[in-house]
């Protein structure tokens, strides 16, 4: 088995932390590399974030890593980010662009993603081991797919040092999209991120939003199951089990599981990989 790595969300109520702490116990014994936490949905407020980052590495002994974003941001208040979690311990960053948070109309000092990452090289050197996002269906606001994968290399040559995917259903678009950017140049770890299925309304809006594709012979076999909801989690576990097989046979370095903060829809993924 390749390694595997978690990504939570950071809570906001103290039933959301709650919750965070069941699932943050019960997927460690799985021995993830590390776990990141997200900047929140929508550019919402950073404020929980580094609370997570500590709550997870102190009391689950986790390496966390915060999600970083710069849309909406000013390069002083990205520097005080980068020095608060350099003081946390992160020794990784997962960065993006972001979205730009809901009421604001500037989107900062910095506006893509590419130079974000060199900004955080020019302040913190090699600290930092730096992740950034891949689109193997496309990023859904890009012009084309040419476009896509020019974006995606100027944010290598800014220097991250890997990639973690969009989650996706179709293993040959991970294979197309590692062929093209090698093609390219570009030889960083392209890690896949994995959405386990067990709300199958709840991936369909999700799906909408990000752009990711949802075969259509999964789309009309979850329909089929209508309510039964035991039979959704089963077969949505099987599928996304055998999707991570065919993605570690065919050379992926590595697999990024998307928790929504809940530890069932992984780990019967995982008990099915052995």
């Amino acid at each position: 088995m390749v390694p595997i790595s978690f990504e939570f969300y950071p809570p906001k109520t103290e039933e959301q932390r709650s919750q965070l702490d069941r699932t943050a116990a019960r997927l460690r014994d799985h021995a993830p590399d590390y776990v990141s936490v997200t900047f929140g949905a929508g550019g919402s407020t950073l404020s929980h974030t580094p609370e997570s980052i500590q709550r997870l590495r102190g009391q689950h002994g986790y390496d966390a890593a915060p999600h970083i974003t710069c849309m909406g941001g000013s390069r002083e208040e990205i520097r005080g980010l980068l020095k608060l979690y350099r003081a946390l311990g992160a020794k990784r960053l997962v960065t993006l662009r972001g979205d730009l948070p809901s009421g604001m109309v500037s989107p900062g000092d910095l506006r893509y993603a590419s130079e974000l990452v060199e900004f955080i090289r020019a302040e913190t050197g090699d600290h930092f081991h730096i992740e950034v996002a891949a689109y193997p269906e496309m990023h859904p606001q890009a012009r084309d797919s040419r476009a896509d994968l020019e974006h995606f290399v100027r944010k290598v040559r800014a220097g991250a040092n890997g990639a973690i995917t969009q989650y996706f259903y179709n293993a040959d678009a991970y294979f197309r999209f590692v062929d093209d950017i090698r093609a390219a140049g570009v030889e960083i770890p392209v890690v896949p991120g994995i959405m386990p299925i067990s709300n199958f309304s709840q991936i369909r809006r999700f799906s909408d939003m990000c752009g990711a594709e949802i075969p259509r012979w999964i789309a009309q076999r979850m329909q089929s199951y209508g309510d039964d909801s035991t039979s959704v989690r089963e077969f949505g576990a099987e599928v996304v089990a055998q999707l991570c097989r065919r993605l570690v046979d065919g050379g992926a370095p590595a697999l990024h599981f998307y928790t929504l903060n809940l530890a069932k829809p992984t780990l019967n993924v995982l008990s099915r990989l052995g």
